[in-house]
């Protein structure tokens, strides 16, 4: 049986890529980041002398060592050895190569990261500040207030990301709307239930819209951008000088960390993990673990209050 000639780093990386775009529905954000780790790789090893094709566990070992050198943190290293790894697999499997030099590697030991979470007090002061600019004088300065309180409200009604809440359409918010159905990562659908707040923010918002006059849109949150909606980066930064104004520290506030206060406060109210995991969209169990420390300090404290020989 004849031998596949040698590819080139660079079109074996773009076999995979265009794997995970068809078989696998990866994003484009996605594809862009897997490009960017892979091909520093490749340049990290042409510089000694080697190549994806033929490279060698202690190749893959060293790169991972220059990384760490470079100043990589070790969460930064794990997610260029999970691509690598990948890599080979599927080099692997496709027959390109005949190992895999990424199966053997161990990935550098990390500690856990706890989410940056706001509390139920900061959250409501947050809100109460959003509203507050609801009065404000001109019709285009009403509209930016009432769109953030109602971006807000929703988000932490939601737990939604920051890319689905922009992405929302304009029929999210129908007087009659019980629950939102998302399409999150990877196409996966899911439903969110809306409570009252965030409702009732939808229906004020889109009022204003009607009594401003403003262009009818498909997009709950419409904006001249090549998108057609409003921008994660345009929020982030309305978010960040919301909090300023709340007397929070803007470098704590973000839509994600909103998103983290969102899960963290069904946890510390009694939601079930399980629960959790499904409102997030998280499609592995382990990626909302992190929000474990908030079940631990809740049984903590059941068994310090309820428990017969709990302190005193």
């Amino acid at each position: 049986m004849a031998r596949r000639p040698r590819q080139s780093d660079e079109s074996l990386v773009e076999l995979f890529l265009d794997m995970l775009a068809a078989e696998r529905g990866a994003s484009v954000n996605t594809l862009a980041a897997y490009r960017r780790d892979l091909t520093d790789f490749s340049a990290d090893l042409g510089g000694a002398g080697r190549s994806v094709a033929a490279a060698t566990s202690d190749d893959v070992r060293g790169h991972l060592g220059r990384l760490a050198k470079r100043g990589l943190a070790a969460a930064s290293v794990a997610r260029r050895l999970s691509a690598i790894r990948q890599l080979y697999r599927f080099l692997y499997s496709e027959g390109h190569r005949g190992d895999d030099p990424g199966a053997v590697i161990e990935g550098p030991k990390r500690g856990r990261t706890l989410p940056k979470v706001l509390s139920i007090k900061d959250v409501d002061t947050l809100l109460a500040h959003a509203r507050d600019g609801v009065d404000a004088e001109t019709m285009p300065e009403r509209l930016r207030a009432v769109r953030l309180a109602c971006l807000l409200e929703v988000l932490y009604a939601t737990g939604l990301r920051v890319s689905e809440l922009v992405a929302l359409p304009e029929s999210a918010a129908r007087r009659d709307q019980q629950m939102l159905v998302v399409r999150g990562k990877g196409g996966r659908e899911r439903l969110v239930p809306l409570n009252d707040a965030a409702k009732r923010a939808m229906t004020d918002y889109l009022a204003l819209r009607a009594e401003a006059k403003a262009d009818k849109s498909k997009w709950l949150f419409p904006s001249f951008g090549a998108s057609g909606h409003l921008s994660r980066q345009h929020f982030a930064r309305d978010l960040k000088s919301l909090a300023a104004t709340a007397g929070l520290k803007p470098a704590q506030v973000s839509p994600h960390v909103l998103r983290h206060a969102f899960a963290s406060h069904l946890l510390q109210n009694g939601a079930d993990l399980r629960v959790v995991q499904t409102l997030l969209g998280h499609a592995d169990i382990s990626t909302t673990q992190i929000y474990t420390h908030v079940l631990e300090e809740r049984l903590k404290s059941l068994v310090r209050d309820l428990h017969p020989l709990g302190e005193e």
